[in-house]
């Protein structure tokens, strides 16, 4: 993959780039806008290269126009952080689109409206990738989140432009690869979130290169009951997706101190035996967290994906400490998952670590796999 930095010839030409712009909007307002700073660097250096389309996506529309859904809000911030006019296209594709696009002078931006907004961004269909492309005549991808989707603005549109990567993503597949190219032992992984279809592969990759595994999140609570404690009405994956195996291997971390939300909202500290059937696990507690403290100090590198605990419930806690813990230990800290990392915003605690991912499930595929279908088609 080249970076923007190995872009040449921009004169006459048209720079579309694919943002990661998927951000919270609430009464038509930008809630959090890091996601949009991440990139501020890519979208200045290419002003400077020539005029600038910007194309993302905001939540899931499913393929129709559903104005909850507009990058509209976005207009007003990119102006604020640019200190500049942002042109709109109502519509991502089209003639007057294209028009308005290809009118840009050197320096001007345009948003698209929401890619999502038509079905063949989710589709990757060929067609809609080719209307996107004549709106440019190179693309950037700096929408690392993204790139595990296998969607037209993401795949499709690298195989008819000169194609080149931003300054965000090529620090995401930096650091991220560290993780495998740079091991520092005792390396320790903190696992945490809901989705276990997505973990699974990563527990299988890490469980040989790690030195512990500790489970957190909504996963703990399979775990939990693997091991045949009770989690009353916690979040539990139906499926059997093999947890049993991995029950043995020593390097696996399962904490059993927990904080529980009971059926009359009260919050109760508990061991996994004491769980009753209306109880809710919400967090990790006390001597668990004490556990990780310890392998925390002992680790030269630690790698975390996923919160801890369940924000929603009052489960934000242990989250917090373990990301001070981190902090103040001498390790390399990678720390990715788009709820943790809103965390380490809101704690303004951003450069207290070696780097904070923006990616959640593109981070954990890539440390899976180590490459996206985004990535394969930059090369």
């Amino acid at each position: 993959m080249q970076s923007i930095k190995k872009i040449k010839d921009t004169k006459g030409k048209v720079i579309l780039l694919r943002a990661g712009f998927d951000v919270p909007i609430k009464d038509g307002k930008v809630v959090d806008t890091k996601r949009i700073v991440t990139i501020l660097p890519t979208i200045e250096y290419l002003m400077k290269k020539g005029p600038l389309v910007i194309m993302s996506h905001q939540g899931r529309p499913k393929g129709k126009v559903d104005m909850a859904f507009t990058q509209k809000p976005l207009v007003p911030v990119l102006e604020k952080l640019l200190k500049k006019k942002i042109k709109f296209a109502t519509s991502c594709i089209g003639e007057e689109t294209e028009k308005i696009a290809r009118s840009l002078k050197k320096g001007e931006v345009l948003l698209l409206e929401n890619l999502r907004f038509e079905p063949g961004e989710e589709a990757n269909d060929k067609n809609f990738a080719k209307q996107l492309v004549k709106l440019g005549d190179i693309y950037v991808d700096d929408a690392f989140p993204d790139a595990h989707r296998e969607h037209a603005s993401v795949v499709g549109v690298p195989k008819y432009l000169p194609s080149y990567i931003g300054l965000q993503f090529e620090k995401e597949i930096k650091f991220l690869s560290m993780v495998f190219k740079e091991t520092k032992h005792p390396f320790l992984f903190i696992l945490g979130g809901v989705k276990f279809e997505t973990k699974l592969p990563i527990i299988k990759k890490y469980l040989k290169t790690a030195d512990n595994i500790y489970i957190g999140g909504g996963i703990l609570n399979s775990f939990l009951k693997e091991k045949g404690f009770e989690v009353g009405v916690s979040t539990v994956e139906d499926k059997d997706y093999g947890i049993k195996k991995f029950m043995k291997n020593k390097k696996l971390v399962i904490p059993e101190n927990l904080l529980v939300k009971t059926s009359s909202g009260s919050f109760i500290k508990k061991s996994a035996g004491e769980v009753s059937k209306d109880d809710t696990i919400v967090d990790v507690i006390d001597k668990s967290l004490i556990e990780l403290y310890v392998l925390i100090q002992k680790a030269k590198m630690i790698l975390w994906n996923g919160p801890l605990g369940k924000y929603e419930d009052g489960g934000a806690k242990a989250s917090m400490e373990v990301l001070k813990m981190i902090a103040n230990s001498k390790a390399k800290s990678i720390i990715g998952g788009g709820d943790t990392a809103s965390l380490i915003s809101k704690m303004k605690m951003e450069d207290k670590f070696t780097f904070v991912s923006t990616g959640g499930g593109a981070s954990l595929e890539y440390l899976a796999k180590g490459t996206l279908p985004g990535i394969k088609a930059l090369k």
